[in-house]
């Protein structure tokens, strides 16, 4: 049985290393300039205000909206308990208070998870748009872009920083969800 239980813990190991790399692998993508548009996926709003990794993702979305000033912006992400306006409107409201012009930015409001802000997302994706971006934070690129791959949206990454304070939290959390994402795609087959 302690064997059973080493070799699973050894196991267990090898896992989440291999998720780790991916991981690395991902948050140091460089993104293209003059995309056609954004996808800015939702994170926890506290009240009105974004959370750190949200803001994070805004911070990095204006950035490159101010350097491509033709890039149209998807705001992803519903309402959650505990926010008093959706996830999409903390986005847009933080990319105009950085100078973005309210008539570049999209809401989707209605997504409650990374599938769906993908999923809900395509409907507000222009009809010409040849190339787009997927905006989250370091620990979280390589599942959003492997979910937006798996709905036949091409698209590359733009990476944000994950704030310290939420690295431990984060990067747990996204070892499930990326097994999770692989349960449900190679054997449930969602």
């Amino acid at each position: 049985m302690i064997r059973l239980l080493g070799l699973l813990a050894v196991v267990g190991l090898i896992y989440v290393g291999i998720l780790q790399v991916k991981i690395i692998q991902y948050s140091h993508i460089k993104a293209p300039k003059n995309a056609d548009y954004l996808i800015v996926l939702g994170a926890r709003v506290k009240g009105k205000e974004p959370s750190k990794v949200l803001a994070c993702r805004i911070n990095a979305a204006a950035k490159y909206l101010k350097e491509n000033t033709n890039t149209l912006v998807i705001a992803s992400g519903g309402q959650g308990p505990g926010e008093d306006i959706t996830e999409a409107e903390a986005i847009k409201r933080e990319l105009v208070n950085q100078g973005i012009n309210d008539s570049r930015i999209l809401l989707e409001e209605h997504s409650t998870d990374t599938y769906e802000n993908i999923e809900f997302s395509k409907a507000y994706i222009p009809s010409n748009a040849e190339l787009g971006l997927v905006v989250t934070n370091t620990f979280h690129l390589y599942r959003a872009l492997s979910i937006a791959n798996y709905q036949g949206l091409r698209v590359e990454g733009l990476s944000a920083e994950t704030p310290w304070s939420a690295v431990i939290k984060s990067y747990s959390r996204e070892y499930l969800a990326i097994t999770k994402f692989y349960l449900q795609r190679y054997i449930i087959g969602f």
